[in-house]
């Protein structure tokens, strides 16, 4: 019997040392501007994640507009709100979409973020601290424009995916939140990707026209993550309510998905770091809070 125990100890102890250390990675995903498909990218993007083995959890941070849940044909029944005013725990707010993905809806949650007591900010990082090791990818997705809430999680994230579209406007938007954000001299680690392209072409050249400008006036370096075609499936699918991943997975738009998270898995690196990512996100999120 003892031996039994110990062995029961063991494994029970291993199984939480496998747990702590798995790798958690913070993305967030914006764009300068409403309408260039951020959201349905974001939901897209995670689904195929998840379908290459990978755990993903999306958090829906698009302040007043938040629609992952109808882009899936979910109804949430909790959010960030519930959260905030101590009525659930993380764990009961998160929600599962399509094949299983995780999300957690924002609702006007968000709003209250920067009016939160100390208190209310310390039980709300420790509930979100608790996903470290849980998830491989958390996303946060954004709320088009740079409004404060969204800044902060920009500033406090891994990295960042801005999502521009070949329109002139989106293009000149996509380059002003990038320069607002670098203004802030905190490091951001950006990463480009062009919805609705008619070919690789004009995904490329207007991948380039961003770069070029960034690299000449702001002195950084924005790495393309891809680009995603336009397709008509893709408003098919949202009148449908089905990711079009999921309800057109050999559309064109579909195929550039999967060609993209394919090149995002194969750029990742990773290290020890992001055993704390979870930690290290919210301690950066509650002293941006503060100020």
């Amino acid at each position: 019997m003892t031996d039994q125990a110990q062995g029961l100890r063991n494994l029970v102890s291993n199984q939480h040392v496998q747990k702590s250390v798995k790798p958690t990675r913070i993305l967030t995903v914006t764009s300068g501007k409403g309408g260039v498909g951020k959201s349905n990218f974001t939901l897209n993007f995670a689904l195929t994640l998840q379908k290459k083995g990978f755990d993903v959890l999306v958090f829906d941070a698009d302040i007043g507009l938040a629609n992952i849940d109808v882009l899936m044909g979910v109804s949430a029944k909790y959010n960030l709100y519930h959260l905030l005013k101590k009525e659930k725990t993380i764990w009961e707010i998160i929600q599962r979409g399509p094949h299983d993905l995780q999300f957690i809806a924002g609702g006007s949650g968000f709003n209250d973020l920067i009016r939160l007591t100390d208190d209310q900010l310390e039980y709300f990082a420790d509930q979100v601290n608790q996903l470290n090791g849980t998830v491989d990818f958390i996303i946060f997705d954004t709320g088009a424009g740079l409004s404060k809430e969204t800044l902060k999680f920009i500033l406090a994230a891994e990295e960042t995916i801005v999502v521009t579209t070949p329109e002139p406007t989106s293009i000149t938007d996509a380059y002003a939140i990038i320069k607002m954000v670098n203004s802030m001299n905190e490091p951001v680690n950006f990463k480009l990707v062009v919805n609705r392209t008619t070919d690789s072409k004009e995904g490329k050249q207007t991948a380039d026209k961003i770069i070029m400008v960034a690299k000449q006036f702001l002195h950084i370096d924005i790495p393309t993550l891809g680009f995603v075609d336009d397709d008509n499936n893709v408003s098919k699918a949202v009148k449908r309510q089905i990711p079009f991943t999921v309800a057109y997975p050999t559309s064109a738009a579909s195929q550039s998905i999967y060609r993209l998270v394919d090149d995002f898995i194969a750029r990742q690196t990773p290290t020890g770091e992001q055993q704390g990512a979870v930690k290290g996100f919210m301690s950066k999120m509650m002293r941006l809070l503060r100020h």
